[in-house]
């Protein structure tokens, strides 16, 4: 089974026993979360398609982790002022993996 879920503003494609990576969720560690925003379920050649969200549809996941991903170096210039800065950024993440899709 196929789905795709609609977590914190981003759409995902997730099957049963793929990980996911997402914006921080307040969920800790280990914890089992249930996603309700499924916006499409396939099963072989059987699809359904919510408007806005399949009724009735919901995905399990469990949290594996939380953590910060790689630094970007974001760098502000302007030509012939002598204007110059550096910064970094690592954003948080929650780590997903995805365990039951009911349809």
């Amino acid at each position: 089974m196929y789905a795709i879920i609609e977590i914190g503003g981003r759409q995902y494609n997730v099957e049963k026993g793929s990980r996911v990576r997402c914006e921080k969720l307040d969920q800790e560690a280990n914890a089992i979360m249930t996603i309700d925003k499924v916006l499409m379920l396939k099963e072989g050649e059987n699809m359904q398609i919510g408007r806005p969200y399949v009724s009735g549809a919901e995905v399990k996941a469990k949290v594996v982790a939380h953590g910060r991903g790689k630094k970007i170096v974001v760098l502000k210039y302007k030509n012939k002022t002598n204007y110059r800065r550096k910064y970094g950024h690592r954003q948080y993440f929650t780590s997903l993996l995805i365990e039951d899709i009911k349809g």
